[in-house]
């Protein structure tokens, strides 16, 4: 019997996304090496080159918590399309099975094939809702995926709809095998062969993953966890168990979509976050030669200025930093006059003496503690978590690292003066669920900066925060001014994946002079990093 065009259809379209689920599971196991590799993101498969800039929808889709499973007991868990996978090799294989066992009428076969395309057009309509409203990211493999399965679905379910139309006038004649419909027995059996074709791979895989385990707690550390000066933001719920230090820069793609990926973990629940802003920015960071991220210092000085609403700029300076970056390129003044904008309360703060030197402050810190020049990072009781287990890794990575190091925190050393210094809530506002942490209200309350308050904006230069920052700032004055006159002939230049706000290789801030003994090189005291492209 020569196949029926509907069948056809199913065959074509399992084998289409069978070949886009299998390119989208060779670039998940791609990073099973812990390096850094390009993603195919193209509807043409094997004819354009994979992307390495970190840009594409593929690439926010494939480091989202959402493309694979059980990732906090195997490295990277299991991609989704592996069983995407095993689901169109199944459904191919019963719609040839249809045709060279003579069944394609046969309406209990049929019905099966119809169920069977069913599955992968309910984790189709799930998946792409979740890219589309919760990642705003538009994968062509993904799509590849969605429409292959739609398909399916639709010939399938034309074909048996075209059997049962046509039964009630079929022979009587029940000699054929097609006229002895599929018995619950073979139905049972062909289901438990579809879960034999799912099954194994995913088994396979889980038992063939590689142990990173060595890796954690190796990968660097904090010398001095001291916040005298408050340059440590508070980011989110304080006073939990686990306290955590983020390394990051307000315009940094890379940075956001971490943020993401934290606050989506099962651990989150439990952390503290507070952020060290280091902007990659020449205009205020003296530690690179020319900007990565042109506006991330106006940015960084707003969250500054915001105090308890920080969490509220940075979300916001998160989601528009696409936009900030692009505008600041052609107008070196426009994201100051964007966040002012959205946030006016902060507008005299932002650019002010005070917040200029805590801003400094913090970068004297990063100094101090050697850290590299690369957003984001991670340290928990100083301990530093891997880049590499930035993006996949995270969700097995960090609750490991937490159990290394100790799993509560509530003694890690506080100054008292920082503690006597914390800046009180000025006005509530509403902060965004984990579900949609990028995405800043449209109404939202006015913030009030914490530096200067709107009654002391004529005495700014006399208030006691500015004086004690300036003071502090002064006392390493000379070796601040050597650095910065010094920091274009360092020739610090980022890698292609830093220019992009990724965690690339790593490159170690010169220390000052009087911060580091003299017969220690630069950078000693971190280990050895895995290579990274």
């Amino acid at each position: 019997m020569r196949p029926q065009i509907t069948i056809v259809v199913v065959l074509l379209a399992a084998a289409a996304g069978f070949c886009f689920a299998a390119v989208s599971t060779y670039d998940s196991i791609a990073h099973l090496d812990r390096q850094i590799h390009g993603i195919h993101c193209s509807y043409l498969l094997g004819l354009e080159a994979a992307d390495a800039s970190g840009s594409s929808g593929c690439h926010v889709t494939l480091m989202s918590p959402y493309s694979s499973v059980f990732r906090q007991s195997i490295w990277g868990g299991i991609p989704v399309s592996l069983p995407a996978m095993s689901v169109f090799c199944f459904i191919f294989f019963w719609a040839l099975w249809m045709t060279l066992t003579q069944r394609q009428d046969d309406r209990m076969a049929t019905l099966f094939l119809v169920a069977s395309t069913a599955l992968p057009v309910l984790s189709s309509f799930y998946m792409g809702y979740l890219a589309m409203v919760t990642l705003k990211a538009a994968c062509k493999l993904c799509v590849g995926i969605y429409l292959s399965s739609l398909i399916a679905f639709a010939a399938a379910f034309r074909h048996w709809y075209s059997e049962n139309k046509r039964a009630p006038s079929r022979s009587a004649d029940a000699s054929s095998k097609s006229d002895k419909p599929l018995s619950f027995r073979g139905l049972a059996v062909a289901f438990v062969l579809g879960v034999l074709f799912v099954a194994l791979p995913v088994v396979s895989f889980a038992a063939s993953a590689p142990d990173f385990s060595g890796y954690i707690g190796k990968c660097g550390s904090l010398t001095h966890l001291g916040d005298a000066d408050r340059v440590l933001v508070p980011i989110g719920p304080q006073g939990r168990s686990k306290q955590i230090i983020e390394v990051s820069d307000p315009l940094c793609g890379s940075c956001s979509a971490f943020a993401r990926r934290l606050k989506a973990t099962a651990i989150a629940k439990d952390i503290s976050r507070r952020v060290l802003l280091f902007p990659l920015d020449d205009s205020c960071n003296w530690m690179i030669s020319e900007a990565i991220h042109p506006g991330a210092c106006a940015l960084s000085e707003a969250v500054l200025c915001a105090g308890n609403d920080a969490e509220t700029v940075l979300e916001w300076s998160f989601q528009e930093h696409e936009s900030i970056l692009e505008k600041t390129k052609r107008d070196p003044q426009a994201a100051a006059e964007m966040v002012a904008t959205r946030f006016p309360e902060l507008r005299r703060c932002i650019g002010s003496p005070s917040v200029r030197a805590r801003l400094n402050l913090g970068l004297r810190w990063a100094v101090k503690n050697q850290l590299q020049v690369l957003t984001p990072q991670l340290f928990f009781e100083g301990a530093r978590l891997c880049d590499e287990d930035t993006d996949l890794g995270l969700d097995y990575a960090l609750p490991r690292l937490i159990a290394l190091t100790g799993s509560d925190v509530s003694a890690a050393p506080v100054d008292v003066a920082t503690q006597d210094r914390q800046p009180q809530p000025t006005t509530s506002v509403k902060r965004h669920s984990a579900k949609s942490p990028a995405t800043a209200p449209s109404q939202a309350q006015p913030l009030k900066a914490e530096e200067p308050r709107a009654e002391e904006a004529d005495r700014v230069d006399n208030s006691e925060m500015l004086d004690e920052l300036v003071k502090r700032a002064k006392a390493t004055g000379d070796e601040t001014d050597e650095s910065e006159s010094q920091a274009p002939a360092t020739g610090l230049k980022p890698s292609p994946r830093q220019a992009n706000g990724d965690n690339a290789s790593p490159m170690t801030v010169p220390p000052a002079a009087s911060e580091q003994p003299a017969a220690e090189p630069i950078g000693a005291s971190i280990p050895e990093q895995p290579e990274a492209l």
